[in-house]
């Protein structure tokens, strides 16, 4: 037993595991500041043991990533590949990280205090860019409801607080026994004076209880959360009893206060993702017309019209009805030409969007947002385009199109950003459309993560948006089938949050956040300066192995 505590593999996993337990489901967020100081002592070592210790290390990764990501399972038995594939990817990363904090430490005489976090950053970052990118359970995220502690993120994003909790632990890793030395405080010096520059740092960002209180609000939204659990096959009967939910809750919504004519009456209601089941059609004015179309060419343009105006048709209806304006996650196409297929039977070429449509209290569509990152192999299947038998090797029955550019909704003089589902897991997605559309007072997520049956993805998602609300130093709000829905202000708190896997109407005030932020301006480059540093560890740690089979080489043919 000992032996495998104090083992490459043994260390690694009790690491992983107090992590993981920091993160939800069990969200014992204290145990972050523990469980890398492992990692780090790792990296300490002057030699790691076993006969294959970065294999080893791997595995970890694989079960940790595994544990994470385990809600991957749920929408249907083909995404399990999908889990197993993501593990696969991002267990490279522990041993990735040991090694190069390694080369920094033992190369180039850094310490571990440092070189621990600005490795942790470097390679985030890099998670978040690589294969479409995903951040969900970062080091930082499990602080999510230390308010003092994550304001930092304005400065230099969630990656700023994941740099503050590896640091510590890195410092409690230094300060561990080592090759016969005894416990040393002197480490926890540097880590006590980041931990008291980030909370004051926080502690005169945050908004003070008066200020909350003093503050009036600008707007009242219904946050319609419906419950129903999402599935890959399409049901006619399954699609009509949505809409029939998420249209009860909003009339309940408008009879609890009424429609925006009236005062104090609610300013707007938002619908998740897709949650419109009626899809809506556009049409491009270059639309082309099939050689063999056997009417006017009017008719044709007349005729996508036709199809158009009765697509819109029910969320006009709805909105109209209601009497209060809606941002609503639908279904829409494009129309780019038409195929005739056999016979007179014409079908439409088009693009398909994952879109959020604001509709007015008058029943006019009045913006459209067409999500521009999507997810892979979720939404989008690579080169299908060209191989459409990769395609057919899914259970998905085509791939989304991507939006081409970021918008944002007027709604009585405040300006929404809309992003839909895990648009809001990347904080260079986000601040890329709040920055494109200029002005924006309110961050808005559609999503539909009724496909995860209540599991920690929705703890998950919920804190991502968090750290966004922080980043940007705006209110957000959150419409999400089956939860979390949610408010969120430019400090990070949880003002109003919907229940897991179960219908609520979510009320909130919303209240503009006047103040800058410096990641909002600058972006990444703290985070880019770190993941440089990564890059320059690896080719130190490359060049000294090559040297190293050189000089083997040398004295195998010498000897």
């Amino acid at each position: 037993m000992r032996h495998f505590i104090t083992s490459t593999f043994g260390l690694a996993l009790i690491g992983a595991v107090i992590v993981w337990a920091s993160l939800p489901p069990l969200g014992l967020w204290p145990l972050a500041w523990i469980g890398p100081a492992f990692w780090a002592y790792l990296a300490r070592q002057k030699n790691l043991q076993g006969r294959h210790p970065y294999l080893a290390l791997w595995v970890v990764g694989f079960i940790y990533w595994t544990a994470i990501f385990y809600f991957l399972v749920f929408p249907h038995w083909a995404t399990s590949f999908g889990l197993l594939a993501l593990s696969f990817y991002q267990a490279f990363y522990l041993p990735i990280f040991i090694g190069l904090v390694r080369v920094a430490v033992h190369r180039l005489r850094v310490s571990v205090v440092l070189a621990s976090p600005v490795v942790l950053v470097g390679l985030e970052l890099a998670r978040a860019h690589l294969i479409t990118g995903v951040t969900m359970g970062n080091l930082g995220h499990s602080q999510y409801r230390w308010i003092e502690l994550i304001q930092v993120s304005d400065l230099a994003g969630a990656y700023a607080v994941s740099f503050v909790v590896m640091l510590v632990a890195a410092s409690l890793a230094r300060a561990m026994p080592y090759n016969n030395k005894s416990w040393t405080i002197i480490p926890l010096f540097p880590a006590a004076a980041v931990m008291a520059a980030t909370l004051i740092y926080g502690h005169l960002r945050v908004y003070s209880d008066d200020e909350l209180d003093s503050r009036p609000f600008d707007a009242r939204v219904a946050l319609i959360q419906g419950s129903i659990d999402s599935e890959l096959k399409h049901d006619p009967k399954r699609q009509q009893k949505i809409q029939q939910q998420y249209v009860k809750l909003s009339k309940e919504a408008v009879n609890s206060y009424g429609s925006s004519t009236v005062p104090g009456g609610l300013d707007l209601i938002v619908w998740p993702e897709t949650m419109f089941r009626s899809g809506l059609f556009t049409y491009d004015e270059s639309a082309s017309v099939p050689p063999s179309w056997k009417e006017l060419q009017d008719r044709f343009k007349e005729s996508l019209e036709e199809n158009a105006i009765s697509s819109r048709e029910p969320v006009c209806e709805l909105a109209k009805e209601l009497g209060v304006p809606m941002i609503v996650g639908i279904d829409s196409s494009n129309c780019i030409g038409g195929i005739q297929v056999g016979g007179d039977s014409l079908k439409y070429d088009v693009e398909n969007f994952n879109s959020a449509v604001f509709v007015s209290a008058a029943g006019k569509i009045l913006g459209q947002y067409n999500k521009m990152h999507r997810v892979i192999f979720g939404e989008y299947v690579p080169f299908a385009d060209h191989f459409p038998w990769l395609q057919r090797l899914t259970p998905l029955p085509g791939s989304l199109t991507a939006g081409k550019s970021a918008v944002s909704f007027d709604v009585n003089g405040l300006r929404y950003s809309p992003s839909i589902c895990y648009e809001n897991v990347l904080p260079h997605v986000i601040r890329r459309q709040v920055n494109g559309v200029g002005q924006v007072d309110v961050l808005v997520n559609l999503t539909n993560d009724g496909w995860f049956k209540g599991s920690n993805e929705l703890d998950l998602h919920l804190i991502c948006a968090v750290f966004r609300a922080v980043e940007c130093r705006k209110p957000f709000i959150i419409a999400a089938n089956t939860g979390f829905s949610a408010s969120i202000d430019g400090d990070g708190r949880i003002l109003a949050q919907g229940p897991r896997r179960d219908t609520e109407v979510v009320f909130t005030e919303i209240r503009r956040d006047g103040r800058l932020s410096w990641y909002l301006m600058y972006g990444d480059w703290p985070a880019g300066v770190c993941l440089m540093a990564c890059l320059m560890f690896a080719v130190v740690g490359i060049r000294a192995r090559i040297v190293q089979r050189k000089g083997k080489k040398s004295a195998h043919e010498n000897g």
